[in-house]
């Protein structure tokens, strides 16, 4: 298995966690909109700063009212142009919602490309009315023209090159395509990281390992789904002593109280509500920490494109065909052979068999109707039971059964029963 970690974990321990959260926030619009508005208050730091390098002729080719007209044109275009490009962003997320499942919804909110185009749309339209605001309310005068000229030009230049993205980025935007590419790859990262940390970084909890009688329970904080756990600050707070046994991974839905650890002594004055703000509990699951959910996010595409409604058998295919690379990708991986990172962090480990339930389980309930569909998922299973991982080779043999059961109740002819046959699974996984 590769030992690359992740950017986050080469980070020291204490900043790992809060650079973690500010990694995903820093994907909020109003945070990177709010950048442009400190860089028109720049203009006041910068101005007494550079009047000892600016001649008095220099400072005299640029006035107030010439950065006004500037300033004017670019807020205005600017409103125009932000307005279009948000409409043109509800558009392509309503499509891609409509033609794929609604669970791409939020990472199509998080797409770097659109957050970044629509914020430096957005941003120049602030930085432009700030700086007109202050230039009318004699804040700026034609002393800091010049500055605020220079910086302005800088603005624009990033609005062109802004443009430039978008319009590439325009192209296949919201189409079936470009989300299964966002999806996939968003699975991909979050199985790497499962291949390379079975635990996230803690001890493996398995039904060898029992949970003492006197540990105290650790409590859900909200309802909701277990996005990310902070293996790391669950090990600090251990303070090394005890151990804590972690019931509910990344991607299961708890209830506010339900116990989703347990702690035994030597805690040495960690708060058993410290330990629960290491877990982020959330209304929707997300990619970093749960494959199955991108897994599943696959899944409900195909299921979608195998509708009556809209009877698309050849994405159903390619789905398919993603999820069998990115499954026999994780399962040809080698276990890890390094001691866990918090070896007093106990965690359950996503086995094999999920991986192919939450792939192929739906897809072979879905797609027993077509032939097409089905003569591909049989042959992806047959690939896949031939995997390493015994528990997913079993689960896909098994899911092979189950899908020639929903063929045999979904009106195949004789003949295209045949064809299933024909492609031979093992009968088990030895």
């Amino acid at each position: 298995m590769s030992t690359q970690k992740d950017k986050t974990s080469e980070l020291p321990a204490p900043l790992r966690w809060p650079i973690l959260i500010f990694l995903r926030y820093y994907r909020n619009l109003g945070l990177r909109v709010s950048f442009y508005v400190i860089a028109s208050l720049l203009i006041l730091v910068l101005n007494p700063l550079a009047q000892g390098f600016l001649s008095e002729d220099l400072r005299a080719t640029v006035d107030a009212d010439s950065v006004l007209k500037v300033l004017t044109i670019l807020a205005s275009s600017m409103l125009a142009v932000s307005t279009f490009s948000l409409n043109i962003m509800i558009t392509s997320h309503r499509t891609a919602a409509t033609t794929t499942t609604p669970r791409v919804h939020r990472m199509l909110l998080d797409d770097t490309t659109t957050q970044a185009t629509l914020a430096t749309f957005i941003g120049a339209f602030v930085y432009s009315l700030s700086s007109v605001v202050l230039f009318e309310s004699g804040v700026f005068d034609d002393r800091a023209a010049f500055v605020a000229m220079v910086m302005t030009v800088l603005v624009v230049a990033l609005v062109i090159l802004a443009m430039l993205r978008w319009i590439e980025h325009l192209s296949d935007l919201g189409s079936v395509d470009n989300t299964l590419d966002r999806v996939s790859d968003e699975t991909r990262e979050s199985l790497k990281r499962l291949a390379r940390a079975p635990a996230l970084g803690g001890a493996i909890l398995d039904d060898e390992i029992d949970i003492p009688a006197g540990a105290q329970p650790v409590v859900a904080s909200r309802s909701g789904y277990i996005q990310l756990i902070d293996v790391e600050g669950l090990h600090a707070g251990l303070h090394g002593g005890g151990c804590i046994y972690v019931t509910h991974g990344p991607g299961d839905h708890v209830i506010k109280g339900e116990v989703i650890a347990h702690v035994t002594d030597g805690t040495r004055g960690t708060t058993l509500d410290a330990f629960a703000d290491c877990f982020v509990i959330a209304d929707q699951r997300s990619y970093e920490q749960d494959p199955l959910f991108g897994l599943t996010v696959l899944s409900e595409i195909a299921s979608r494109a195998l509708s009556p409604g809209v009877n698309d058998p050849g994405t159903a295919i390619d789905v398919i065909m993603r999820l069998k690379a990115l499954v026999h990708g994780f399962s040809s991986v080698e276990s890890p052979a390094s001691r866990p990172v918090a070896p007093d962090v106990f965690l359950p480990a996503v086995r094999g068999d999920a991986l192919i339930e939450a792939a192929y389980g739906a897809i072979a309930r879905d797609g027993a109707r077509t032939i097409e569909v089905g003569t591909t998922l049989r042959k992806a299973l047959a690939d896949l039971s031939q995997a390493a991982d015994e528990e997913l080779r079993a689960q896909a043999i098994q899911t092979a059964r189950q899908a020639m059961d929903y063929a045999q109740t979904a009106g195949l002819t004789e003949f295209e029963m045949r064809r299933l046959s024909a492609i031979l699974v093992p009968a088990s996984p030895h």
